[in-house]
Parts: C-alpha cells; structure tokens; sequence
C-alpha cells in the first residue's frame, strides 16, 4: 500500500534552465517553486518564473549552489518541504541529501546510500563487476599513489577522471607519462571547484567507440523500468553536445542487452528514481562507465520518442507513489535529437564566450522544442557553464529530426557572444553523422568545420544589403531633407562607400543613387551592379540585385552587423582596423580571453619561452584554460599573480618587443 505524502512547496537547487525544466512541470502538478540564485543570476528568467525566489549572496558556485549551509537555511525560511537538485553541482553529493532528509525535508531523487554508493565511480565498477557488468581497468589516485605505474599497469592511453561529478569536469586523457602528474593535478582542481571533491582515478581510455547510455526509472516498491538507450558520442573537452534516442548503431537485441545490463545494475543497488547507466560500446561490446544518480541533461530525447514526463515521475517517486510507468507499455516512437547551444568559440578550440545576449530569438516548430536559461538581455556569467539552450527535434526518422534541427539552428537568431550555433548544424550535416559514424573523438576524426565559410558572390550580396540598410537608416535620422534619398544632391556628389569585414573578408561597398530611386553598386573593380531598394532601414531589408530578389533581416550592435535568411546568419564588422601581417606576427601581449580566476602560473619575468608553452592557467565557467605562448620569446613582464580576478582583455603577459624587433 502506497503511503504518499504531497510535495506542496520545491526549492530548487540550481540555476539556468534545467531549474526552468523543473518549475514547468511543478506549475502542472500545482507545486509551489521556489528558487535560489547568486548575484549574477538575479535577472534570470528562472528567477523570475519561480513563485517565490531566495537569494544565496555571493558570485563563485562555492559561495552559491555549493554551499549546502545556505540552501537549507533558504529551504528553512522560504518554509520547502522539499528539494530538486537538477543535475551538477549538489545533485550527486550523499552529504547534502542526508543533510536534506535529516531536516525533515524531502529528497527528489535516490536515497543518499544509493548516491554514496555510485558517487564514489571506484567503488561502483567493483559493484558492477560483481554483479556481471563489464568494466574497464581502473586505479584511484591516492597520496601515496605511484600514477606512472598506475598507468602503465592500465596502459597508455589513460583517463584522468573525477571520482564524483560528471558533465566533462575533472577529465583528462593523457597519452604519454610526461603528462600524467600535470594532468592529475589539474583534474583534481577542476573536480574540486565543480564538485567540492577533489579525488580522481585512471581509467583506460578507449578511442573510436561510441557512448551509449540507458535511462532507468524506479520506485520504492521494486518497480524499475529502462527507458532504451541514448547515444552521445559528439563530444568536446569530454562533454556530450550533440545527443540522440534511440542510438543508430544499436538493433533489438543490444538494446535488450544493455537494457538488462542496466536493469541488473539498478536492482543490485535497489535503485529509485530517475538514474542513467552508461557504457562505452565498441561494435556490439559494452563497458561499464558509471551510474548518474540525476536527471541527465539530455533527458529530452528519451521524453520525445516516449512520450513521458521524467521529472513528473522523479517527484511522483518522491511522494511515495508507484511508477506510472510499465515496460510493456514504452514503446519507441520515431527519433529525437538534441544539440547544445553554447556561448563559446569553435574557432578558439571552444573557448567559453561569457557576455550579454543582445537578440534571442528561437526558430520554434512543432516538432522543435528550445530548452532554454536565457532570454534577451541575458549575461551568460563566466561563473557557470556557458550553455544556452538545448534545442530538441522529434521526427519520425532520423535524418528527418537531423535535418529540422539543423534547420532550426540554422533560423534561430542568437547575437551578442560567440556561440556554437553553426557548429553545430555543419556537424549535423555533416556525411558521416547523416550516416551514423558517431563515436567520442568524432570531432578530432572528422574535424567538422567550426564556422561557415560563404562564397564571396554570397557576402558581396549581404554586404550590399548592409549598405542599403545604412543608407536608408542614415536617411531617416537626417535632420535635414529626410525624404531624400542617401547619395542624392542637386548635382552630382561622389558615391559613398562603406567597409566592411566578415571572417577576415574583406568587402568594400561603393554605392551612388540615380534619378530613378535605384543605386549603382560595385564591391569589385569594374563590376557595376543595379541595386533597386524595396524595404530597408526598419531592420527587414528586401533589395533587387541585376534583377535578383533577396530578403534579409538586419541588426547593428556596436560596429558589429547581424544579418540573417534562409541561408542562416552573417556577421559583419564595420570600418574595422585591420592589423598588418608583421603585426599579427610579433603578439607582444597576452590578453585575457574572458573573465576569470589565475590558478597557476609557470613561468616568471625574463624567462624565455617556446612557442605553444603553456604560461599560466585561467580558471573560468568551472573548467580550466591553458594560456599559451603565441610566439617564442622573452618575457618581460607578468601582470598577475595566482589568485588574481582578472577581467576580460586584460593584459596578462608582455613580451620583449626588442627581441623581436633586431630578428
């Protein structure tokens, strides 16, 4: 017999937009919200979506949503009675659940045994073995560890990882032992900011498989159910981006093994709630990775090709009610693609690109769903995870949820940081990922362009377009002789001309209007164009080029122009200054790439330098960034110590520019 007991009030204990994911579902089940946010989160939308919101002071995510002491004493005075921990931060700490449950409150997800359990990833490969689950070599890092013949007993390559955690954090793959103390040492620290734990282990690092990973849900009479697999091998700096259900390399009879696999994994630990097993699956060969005592990020697939609701279910479990869930009952409907939108650059190796969303405006379809955390306006804080959206595609096969999602990236207007948006839809069109050769170095293997590259016919266009939208705009706000038309005079004036500049292509646009409304155009020697203006200078540009229609919608953001169509977004930069070669060359400074916290620094004043060396480390959205050498040479000075706030291009390093100068 059921003994339930109502959740009526959820605090949630976390951000972004899996608190926004959860608040959702609590609004149909007629649950109070209550969020808790840090400083830089006070704008939020999940802020401002919840009933009732807390505010944890503070910035770093120690201060905030890792501090357990301030998230009871909110759950105390917002008067919770119980707690979602989303997925990061706290959502897999054993500590902070006991602290919950021992308060009287209750805990949405498994008990703190079952999280103590898998939490610490050695003990659970030992757990898993024991219960027939394949596994992989592994050792943990201990003090008195020797990691070299730990390595060498596991064998080259081997896998730095964190012991608690997940989301890519704490993880590095090291090839050869000159890397291994270093690669340790920096897992360690990103594990313990990320996690509050600092313990890491090696695991055998496998190339060229695929991640597969099984979604499991129980309640706390003995009901489990899987809810078939997902695949998410498309990775970068060992975080999933690109993630799809059910897996194109997995038939009927894989799926029924890693089904059981995961099954008899979940009932060895008397699992309930929502969990996930993953395993590495090489051909029809799978591994055991680790149990994720949470809700995934990539939870949405497996809704859309069910049909269920995996947090409804989640609190249900946690109200003590039995699963409204049966296996005979899931069946897969069509296929469900989820890609992670990012404010980084795939062009700087995915550098995190903190700053403020000028325009949001997602391509939403029927068949398209936008998991978001942002809105206009929005800061994305070099604090947190730099993720945006998820954006999500059901359709009845796969190539068809690849290419509306595609599509959907394609459309979707995102101005004001460097995202993956293009990235990612290049990735999805890509041949091998239409075929289904997905495995976790697919990009390393297949190294999907990072950015489009238009043909310069293509940006001679848009650049015409810019210019007819300059023109009509400085038309408009003319004090004098508004109505006419830019270029015009009583008599003939010379053609007006504006620079442009788009990945490093340059285009020069010359333009002169004539009597008949129309403007001559040239963006190359001796090649007249006539361009006949029908809508310009409101932002929605519709212009006649030697009789071709194009339709553009354009926006200015400092001296930076936005344009987008069918064929999806442009980017241009006015007047730019453009650096000599020579000057490119000598890089006398460093500069910071975002904000961020120096961790460690190598190298000193006067010290000389290679190429490539690495001169100090930036801690920054919870992972750790190597600033190299752009150029060998001296150093003359460097401008922070370790523990230093440093802001966005702010000069770190300086180089000996007469060294450079006397080659």
């Amino acid at each position: 017999m059921e003994d339930v007991r109502d959740i009526k009030r959820v605090l949630i204990a976390n951000r972004g937009e899996i608190a926004r994911r959860i608040i959702k579902t609590c609004r149909q089940m007629d649950i109070v919200t209550i969020a808790v946010y840090a400083d830089s989160d006070e704008e939020s939308p999940f802020v401002n979506e919840a009933d009732v919101a807390f505010r944890l002071e503070g910035k770093t995510s120690l201060e905030t949503y890792l501090n357990q002491k301030k998230i009871l004493e909110a759950c105390t005075k917002t008067e919770a009675d119980s707690v979602h921990p989303g997925y990061g931060f706290l959502s897999e700490n054993q500590e902070f659940a006991d602290l919950i449950v021992s308060n009287g409150l209750n805990w949405i997800g498994p008990s703190s045994e079952i999280i103590k359990a898998m939490g610490d990833k050695l003990s659970a490969k030992d757990m898993m073995e024991k219960a027939g689950v394949p596994i992989l070599p592994s050792v943990e890092i201990k003090p008195e560890t020797n990691t070299d013949e730990a390595a060498k007993t596991i064998g080259y390559p081997v896998l730095v990882k964190a012991s608690a955690g997940g989301g890519g954090k704490g993880m590095r793959v090291v090839e050869t032992p000159e890397s291994l103390d270093a690669a340790v040492e920096s897992a360690q620290r990103e594990a313990k900011n990320a996690f509050g734990d600092e313990k890491v282990f090696l695991e055998k690092w496998l190339e060229s498989v695929r991640h597969v990973e099984v979604q499991i849900v129980g309640d706390k009479y003995g009901n489990m159910v899987y809810c078939f697999e997902r695949e998410c091998s498309i990775q970068r700096r060992h975080q999933k981006i690109i993630e799809e259900a059910p897996s194109p390399a997995v038939d009927e009879k894989l799926r029924e093994a890693l089904g059981k696999a995961a099954i008899d994994a979940a009932k060895t630990l008397d699992y309930f709630s929502t969990g996930t097993v993953e395993f590495l699956l090489s051909r029809n060969e799978f591994y055991f990775l680790e149990v994720n005592t949470r809700l995934q990020v990539e939870h949405p697939v497996t809704e859309e090709i069910l049909g269920i609701d995996l947090v409804r279910e989640q609190i249900r479990v946690a109200e003590n009610r039995k699963l409204s869930l049966c296996q005979d009952q899931l069946k897969i409907c069509g296929h469900a693609i989820e890609a992670r939108v990012y404010a980084e650059d795939p062009e700087k190796n995915f550098l995190p690109s903190p700053g403020r969303i000028q325009i949001w405006e997602p391509s939403i379809s029927e068949n398209v769903r936008f998991d978001s955390g942002v809105e206009e306006g929005s800061v994305v804080s070099p604090e947190f995870d730099p993720m945006i959206a998820k954006v999500i595609c059901h359709a009845p096969t796969r190539t068809e949820a690849t290419k509306s999602l595609a599509k959907a990236l394609r459309l979707t207007k995102l101005y004001g940081v460097k995202n993956n948006k293009e990235f990612l839809e290049l990735t999805l069109l890509s041949e091998s990922f239409l075929k289904g050769d997905t495995t976790t170095d697919f990009i390393e293997r297949i190294d999907p362009s990072r950015a489009k590259q238009f043909p310069l016919k293509v940006l001679e266009e848009a650049a015409i377009a810019i210019a007819m939208e300059s023109q009509a705009i400085n038309r408009k706000s003319a004090k004098v002789m508004k109505g006419i038309r830019g270029g015009w005079r009583n008599s003939a004036m010379p053609a007006q001309t504006l620079k442009l500049e788009s990945k490093k292509t340059e285009i020069e646009v010359t333009y002169q209007s004539r009597r008949d409304g129309s403007f001559l155009v040239s963006t190359v020697a001796d090649e007249l164009k006539s361009v006949k203006v029908l809508s310009a200078g409101c932002g929605k540009i519709d212009i006649e080029i030697n009789g071709l229609r194009s339709k553009y919608e354009a926006v200015k953001i400092g001296h930076t122009w936005y344009l987008q169509n069918y064929r999806g977004q442009i980017e241009f930069k006015e007047s730019p200054k453009v650096l000599s070669s020579r000057e490119e060359e000598v890089n006398s400074e460093i500069k910071a790439p975002m904000p961020g916290s120096v961790i460690k620094i190598f190298f000193s004043d006067n010290d000389k330098v290679s190429k490539g060396d690495t001169i100090l480390i930036l801690e920054a959205m919870k992972m750790e960034h190597q600033i190299l050498a752009p150029r060998s040479g001296t150093i003359s000075r460097i401008h922070a110590q370790t523990g230093d706030q440093v802001s966005n291009n702010q000069t770190l390093v300086s180089f000996d520019d007469e060294e450079e100068r006397s080659k």
